[in-house]
């Protein structure tokens, strides 16, 4: 029997099929339903569809299944473009719809390459009216068999579907640093755009997956992705990268990754809300940061050569995240005194500014002060036409007492400093060679004990340990 067409179908505006309407109306209660208004109709008939899911691939699945009286193959390259499609086409009981949604309980016996497969189709499908959850159930087993991968990616240690193999060696040394034999699935999930990587990524931490791996994956991706995208791309995945960060632990995250991740992120035009977590972010891992990752440039329209402010902020943030851990405030304060040292020539760099940097860290967070001493010395020379109040109120910050006897010579006769501050050097300095010779001859009673010594009217006090100079 001679099977005519008489529908024509326009899938998408990117191909016509010609069929028989009662063919596919058998199956489908959309096409029944529709048919069903126009009894009576003998003429040539025509549908337009806008959004079928998968497209013109889609529709022939769906013509296949009709054509061949409701028997089709469905395999892992077709289940989930099939289950959309008959979603679309309200496909009528026994059919694939139902067929699909009993095949995927067998997910769990499939293999990585055939999961890989199924996860590409979801990347197309993802955005299809009604297709959410059974997409979902894919993802959750999907995140449910990374949980249990230890070993490398089939795709780089199975011989089967050789044609599918992907080499574990990244292009270039950055990525590579990020592949183990752990983790070599990275590289397998690259292709996957901004929005199904953000659900698997939420799928991980639903599912509790080791946030240090999440991290590793996250920054992986982010370097992958952003070496040839666009700005607005690359701004997207920028964003998309830290509100993901933003939901896993601190303690475990990349240092590296993190501060490359900034580095992204100062060149792009991020939304405030994102570098207020970032900002959160790489200020608690201050500690490990490198003088470069803080010399950044000031904004556009501002006439200082780094951007003070965001330093300030960071710095802020790392002490409200980290002030009660001496070894990491000293690595930050050690960083501080270099990054002093880099702005203070700037001639724009006013009191404040220069004030805040110094003593955003508690004074015991350093030591020594002799690099703060140089900061002094040099931001005094460069700004010559500083009042006397404004070179009192940034000499008050020294502690003589964390000086070097270097520090102190080279200040009693530096004429950069106020004259009661040179004063207050040689003082100190004699006190401290005094302090000396008692304690080799074992005169002081303990080095606990507060004490006060008075010469030619001036007086130093030991507070704790910290040692303050008043001067008659």
């Amino acid at each position: 029997m001679e099977i005519f067409s008489n529908l024509e179908v326009d899938v998408n505006g990117e191909e016509i099929f010609f069929v028989n309407k009662k063919i596919l109306a058998a199956f489908s209660g959309r096409l029944g339903k529709l048919f069903g208004k126009l009894a009576g109709t003998s003429s040539q008939q025509k549908v337009i569809f806008h959004d079928f899911p998968g497209g013109a691939e889609g529709f022939e699945l769906i013509t296949r299944f009709c054509y061949n009286n409701g028997e089709i193959e469905i395999t892992p390259s077709n289940i989930l473009l099939l289950h959309c499609a008959a979603n679309f086409m309200e496909m009528k009981k026994q059919s694939s719809k139902f067929e699909t949604e009993k095949f995927l309980k067998v997910i769990q016996c499939w293999t990585w390459s055939e999961l890989v497969l199924g996860l590409r189709q979801c990347q197309d499908l993802f955005e299809v009216p009604d297709s959410s959850s059974v997409l979902q159930k894919f993802l959750d087993l999907f995140v449910g068999r990374l949980a249990s991968l230890n070993v490398a990616s089939p795709y780089t240690s199975s011989s089967e579907n050789s044609n599918s193999k992907l080499s574990c060696k990244a292009s270039s040394d950055s990525v590579k640093s990020y592949l183990s034999r752990g983790t070599c699935w990275f590289r397998d999930l690259v292709f996957l755009n901004i929005d199904l990587f953000e659900n698997i990524i939420q799928a991980m931490v639903s599912q509790k997956l080791d946030h240090s791996m999440i991290c590793s994956f996250l920054f992986y991706y982010l370097r992958s992705k952003t070496l040839d995208s666009s700005p607005a791309k690359k701004r997207k995945i920028i964003e998309t990268t830290i509100n993901l960060l933003y939901l896993l632990d601190k303690s475990p995250m990349c240092p590296k990754g993190l501060f490359y991740l900034f580095g992204l992120a100062l060149h792009s035009r991020i939304r405030k809300c994102c570098k207020n977590k970032l900002e959160a972010l790489v200020g608690a891992k201050l500690d490990h940061a490198m003088i470069d990752d803080l010399l950044v440039p000031s904004p556009s329209g501002k006439k200082y050569v780094y951007d003070l402010n965001l330093i300030l902020r960071l710095l802020k943030s790392f002490v409200a995240e980290n002030n009660f851990s001496l070894y990491r405030l000293k690595n930050v304060a050690h960083l501080v005194d270099l990054y002093l040292a880099e702005v203070v020539p700037d001639p724009h760099l006013k009191p404040s500014k220069f004030l805040a940097l110094a003593m955003v860290l508690p004074d015991f967070a350093r030591d020594s002060q002799d690099r703060i001493y140089l900061a002094i010395d040099t931001y005094l020379k460069v700004h010559g036409s500083l009042c006397k109040d404004e070179k009192m109120k940034i000499c008050s910050m020294l502690n003589y007492s964390k000086l070097s006897k270097e520090a102190l010579v080279d200040l009693a006769k530096n004429y950069e400093f106020p004259p009661s501050k040179m004063l207050g050097a040689r003082i100190f300095q004699q006190y401290k060679v005094k302090s000396v010779i008692e304690d080799s001859t074992h005169v002081q009673t303990s080095g606990d004990s507060p004490f006060c010594c008075t010469r030619k009217g001036t007086r130093i006090e030991n507070v704790g340990a910290e040692n303050t100079l008043l001067c008659a």
